[in-house]
């Protein structure tokens, strides 16, 4: 035991030698988000309409000369909308939004430019649903369960997370992120539904 104490203090102390002083930072923005749904048994997949939302977090930047680590905490919305033709003069379609608190971490690469320095990154995500509503085109809504059951979200969505941006010398910055849902989120039988969310958010960095 204490080998392996003595071990992490020495890897500890060897990062801390090597990294800067880690950046704090905050964001927020709008999200674009749709579902993709794949069904057994038929050929080729399909995306729901688009839902404008929101994102907002927190995110700390472990930076190692032009290489980061950029772990963050964010709370943000998901979801689609449909629209299914019933004749000519009629269509029948909803929205249901799901808002998740997701933990991406990221590994930034930074190109230093006169202003500030371009960054670009991926990394894996973990997020826990936290609250949804549904809601059809007739006005009648209802929330969002959270579960195991047919008629509930599974609540856990991990996936990809890519972003893009630029941070200016003064700590403001513009970021643009997509997130690829890699989890399952129905338990209905047979169907494949999983978050497809583009981004786009400005923050600060301290």
């Amino acid at each position: 035991m204490k080998k392996t104490l003595l071990s992490l203090c020495l890897l500890m102390a060897s990062f801390a030698a090597f990294a800067q002083l880690p950046t704090f930072g905050v964001k927020g923005g709008v999200n674009f988000a749709t579902l993709h749904a794949t069904v057994d048994g038929v050929s080729g997949s399909g995306n729901s309409g688009s839902l404008t939302t929101f994102n907002v977090g927190a995110f700390v930047d472990f930076k190692f000369g032009n290489v980061s680590l950029q772990p963050a905490l964010n709370f943000t919305g998901k979801g689609g909308s449909s629209s299914v033709s019933i004749d000519d003069e009629a269509s029948s379609g909803g929205k249901v939004k799901l808002y998740y608190l997701q933990v991406p971490v990221n590994v930034v690469y930074h190109v230093p430019a006169v202003v500030g320095d371009f960054y670009l990154g991926a990394g894996p995500y973990l997020g826990m649903g936290v609250s949804g509503k549904a809601k059809d085109d007739s006005g009648n809504s209802e929330d969002v369960k959270f579960g195991s059951g047919q008629d509930q979200i599974k609540r856990t969505d991990a996936g990809l997370n890519a972003i893009v941006g630029f941070k200016f010398k003064t700590g403001f910055l513009i970021n643009a992120n997509y997130d690829w849902g890699l989890t399952n989120i129905t338990n209905v039988d047979g169907i494949k539904l999983t978050n497809r969310v583009f981004g786009i958010s400005v923050g600060y960095a301290f």
